[in-house]
């Protein structure tokens, strides 16, 4: 059965495993292997990156600045897994514990120009990727799809302004 020839229903009950097997290692099987290390380093600087309080970021929420504590909760793990993971990058040069502009107190996290550096030649890694993975899709599909898969991201990014607020 193709994809095509699926129920509504079975489109959208196929979707969760679809993303299984996404997060199951697919960029080791391109052309150009993408190593697990890679892969977690990239999440974690993505994350540190995507941080309103980044530089080169423009915020319209001050007052957000990216910590060990919030990999751990962005990303679900524990607080000493994310330690070590955030201890990693900074040995490996991608990121540096620099004083919170907010609360000098504190240490936040910021990606040093090898790790903007790896970001950039990692996306670049990923579009290749994803032609590779693609290639045999007409190029329509492959556009529209793009396109789906960012609006569906940028939902996600919404569901915290669908919630009402804790103080409610």
């Amino acid at each position: 059965m193709t994809q095509d020839d699926r129920t509504p229903d079975e489109l959208l009950d196929a979707i969760g495993p679809a993303f299984g097997k996404l997060r199951r290692g697919v960029l080791q099987e391109v052309e150009d292997p993408i190593s697990t290390k890679d892969s977690t380093r990239a999440l974690l600087l993505d994350m540190v990156l995507g941080c309103p309080q980044s530089p080169g970021r423009e915020s319209h929420d001050r007052g957000q600045e990216m910590t060990v504590g919030g990999i751990a909760a962005g990303m679900c793990v524990d607080p000493s897994v994310a330690s070590r993971m955030v201890t990693d990058s900074i040995k490996a040069g991608y990121l540096r514990r620099v004083p919170s502009q907010l609360d000098g107190r504190r240490a936040v996290l910021e990606l040093s120009e090898q790790g903007l550096e790896f970001m950039r030649t990692f996306r670049r890694r990923q579009r290749a990727a994803y032609e590779y993975i693609t290639a045999e899709w007409p190029e329509r599909d492959r556009l529209e799809f793009a396109r789906l898969m960012l609006r569906y991201v940028d939902a996600i990014d919404d569901l915290r302004n669908r919630r009402p607020p804790a103080d409610a």
